[in-house]
């Protein structure tokens, strides 16, 4: 590989190099100045400027900026939304950014495959809102869902809260048209559900964070609309208690189970803090859970589900519970669920965590990473909630008044104890560079190796995203 890539000296006469080689088809891309808001990603990491910026509009203008880059060894960058978390769409010093802000549009909806066709720039609530215009549903859902883009979605295998009932993003692709380092445009815009027909390409890329290709197209599977949605909030003793909770839900809501949201009481009581939110429960208690029901007929399903929470509580497992009477009502639970995204303006600065663990030992983590955060810095303090269904905690780090936090001592206290619980660093948030160094300690030397492979046969040159998510 071309070790000048990681490195800016050279890059200027490598991109004048490139700019003179683009075909007229392209051109039009080149945007100048470059905006503000194409210097980061929602990382705590300080802005870099590209060398430039190109917004193309079509799959062949992609294939045309990348052939260009490739050629003269020019680092690229692909861009979609700009709500990482990890520094994977930040810029790097000497290379350009490739934006897919202005590839935006749904260009098909199968109401008999359930599909939907659209390009990789188009936000996550525009196909939100497309889908239950035809009475259908996208499940992916996130806080960012009016700035995400979807192709960003698949290159990070975002999650969200209702994997537990249909899947993380890698779930949802059924297609995918992608360019290659070289400009190869890769079709693989399958709508079916079963195609045994060798590699699975499309897998290859979701997830892969705009390291192996640049993905412009996705044809994504839809579900039917629900037809009622029930919610709870629901007071529990202790974990074990949550545990119980959660089989009885898969055991007795079967399908329709479609969120369950663990707060630990840390949790609770900086979230029921945030102005405009509102406890629902009267009295506080060891553990709370959001549980969220997506039924077909409302008089099958909510008494399937107000018979689901009366057998919790005369097993003992549930001790108090706020039930939704309205869709409001079950907006307002997600209220607090969703109120860490307020917690910037009344935590002030701290460092964000999504971490995989098998849910039994959740609790048993939570319990470690408190206590090596506050080892680890003085003052130090971490609450913890999160999709426990589907294996995934968020945890929040920091030291009250700290400027600049300690940020590095807090990644070491919290890596290092999912590295000892066997966990996973990253859950659904990716990579980028901010969790690079801790990859390691989710992944076997052999698996690195094997991505190491992957990534030289099909980036040789190393244009890529380079230095993101593992260094061949």
């Amino acid at each position: 590989m071309d070790g000048g890539i990681s490195n800016p000296a050279g890059t200027a006469e490598r991109l004048a190099q490139m700019l003179a080689a683009l075909p007229d088809l392209a051109r039009d891309a080149l945007v100048d100045p470059v905006p503000p808001r194409n210097l980061n990603d929602w990382s705590a990491l300080p802005p870099e400027t590209p060398a430039a910026l190109f917004c193309p509009r079509s799959a062949e203008q992609v294939a045309a900026i990348l052939a260009a880059a490739n050629a003269a060894r020019v680092p690229v960058v692909p861009q979609g939304g700009l709500t990482g978390l990890c520094g994977g769409a930040r810029p790097i010093a000497g290379g350009i950014a490739l934006s897919l802000e202005k590839m935006t549009g749904i260009e098909e909806i199968d109401e008999a495959s359930a599909t939907m066709t659209v390009l990789a720039g188009t936000p996550l609530e525009l196909i939100q809102r497309a889908a239950a215009e035809r009475g259908l549903f996208f499940s992916l859902d996130l806080g960012a869902r009016g700035s995400c883009a979807i192709g960003g979605n698949a290159g990070t295998n975002a999650g969200g809260n209702r994997v537990i009932r249909y899947g993380m993003m890698r779930d949802l692709v059924l297609g995918a048209e992608v360019v290659l380092p070289d400009g190869t445009i890769v079709n693989a815009l399958s709508k079916l559900i079963k195609n045994n027909t060798g590699y699975d390409v499309r897998q290859l890329f979701i997830g892969s964070e705009g390291t192996l290709g640049v993905i412009t197209r996705l044809v994504l599977k839809l579900h039917p609309a629900p037809g009622c949605t029930h919610a709870a909030i629901c007071g529990l003793s202790d974990y074990d208690k949550v545990v119980d909770l959660l089989r009885g839900a898969r055991r007795k809501l079967g399908p329709t189970l479609s969120a369950f949201e663990a707060m630990w009481p840390d949790y609770w009581e900086v979230a029921c803090a945030v102005p405009g939110v509102r406890d629902p429960l009267e009295a506080r208690h060891a553990h709370t859970v959001l549980i969220e029901a997506q039924g077909t007929d409302e008089a099958i399903d909510g008494p399937r589900f107000m018979a689901f929470l009366e057998a919790m509580f005369e097993e003992g497992i549930v001790e108090d519970a706020a039930i939704s009477q309205s869709l409001s009502d079950v907006q307002a639970f997600w209220g607090v669920r969703d109120a860490c995204a307020e917690f910037k303006t009344t935590l002030g600065p701290h460092h964000a965590y999504d971490v995989g663990l098998p849910t039994g030992q959740m609790d048993g983590f939570a319990r470690a990473c408190r206590a090596a955060v506050a080892e680890a810095v003085p003052g130090g303090r971490s609450v913890y909630y999160g999709h426990i269904g589907d294996g995934n905690l968020h945890l929040l780090a920091w030291v009250p008044g700290a400027a600049p936090q300690p940020g590095e001592a807090l990644d070491e206290a919290v890596y290092a104890t999912v590295r000892a619980f066997g966990g996973s660093v990253s859950a659904e948030h990716g990579i980028g560079t901010t969790k690079k160094k801790y990859l390691e300690f989710s992944r076997s030397p052999e698996e690195l190796d094997l991505m190491r492979r992957v990534k030289r046969a099909l980036d040789p040159n190393g244009i890529l995203n380079p230095g993101k998510v593992i260094d061949a």
